[in-house]
């Protein structure tokens, strides 16, 4: 089930750009936090506690205990956008969504191809088409992954949603026909056509470009 991580944060008063840009130049970054029935607080967090949190788990589907400075116990949230920096790629700003245990959330699960297709050892091509999964399930049953077995799929063969069995107590919220995988024949390189080079055809008399001296004396003779 899911993995659950842990930050720190601070309250902080203030908003605006030049707010967020003095928040930043101490090595924080301005965050928020809301959720179904809660008043929207403004935070900032440490960025370095961030960049090692994010870099080790999926940040979509993760619940992060959040403990607050001045509040008595942490509150499980999602994060629900990170912004960054478009060059530089530091963190500007997070978003977390603060979730209840007996509440239902919607989260995008990673979809994990296992096994080994036997269409692909007979030269034919994998395709993915669906990488990920929206599905609504409470906070404590969010898979870290969703498995699909692909030891089936031979040449033309594909696997859909409906194909896949969701965990115990995960529902599935995309279109049952969606195509997780195929598996395509190979590509065939088309041989490169023959161009036939027209051959003139011989003509039964020579062109006369121009007389000989002797014939135009005989002419002249006539």
């Amino acid at each position: 089930m899911a993995v659950t991580a842990s930050l720190t944060a601070q309250p902080r008063t203030g908003t605006g750009k030049g707010n967020a840009r003095k928040i930043r130049a101490t090595g924080r970054v301005p965050a928020v936090i809301y959720g179904h029935g809660e008043a929207t607080r403004l935070l900032s967090m440490d960025a370095h506690e961030l960049s090692v949190l994010f870099a080790r788990i999926r940040v979509e589907s993760t619940v992060i205990d959040v403990t607050i400075e001045g509040e008595a116990s942490p509150v499980k949230a999602l994060v629900r956008e990170v912004q960054k920096h478009v060059v530089k790629d530091d963190l500007l700003h997070v978003d977390l969504y603060q979730i209840h245990a007996g509440e239902s959330i919607t989260v995008d699960v990673a979809l994990r191809l296992v096994g080994a297709a036997p269409g692909v050892k007979a030269g034919g091509l994998l395709q993915q088409a669906l990488s990920e999964i929206e599905v609504r399930c409470l906070p404590d049953r969010i898979p870290d992954s969703i498995e699909v077995d692909i030891s089936s799929l031979d040449i033309g063969d594909s696997i859909h949603v409906s194909d896949i069995t969701p965990p115990e107590g995960v529902e599935f919220l995309v279109d049952a026909d969606r195509t997780v995988c195929s598996v395509q024949p190979p590509a065939v390189e088309a041989a490169p056509e023959e161009v036939a080079v027209p051959v003139a055809e011989a003509s039964e008399e020579p062109e006369v470009i121009g007389k000989g001296k002797e014939e135009e004396e005989e002419e002249d003779e006539k």
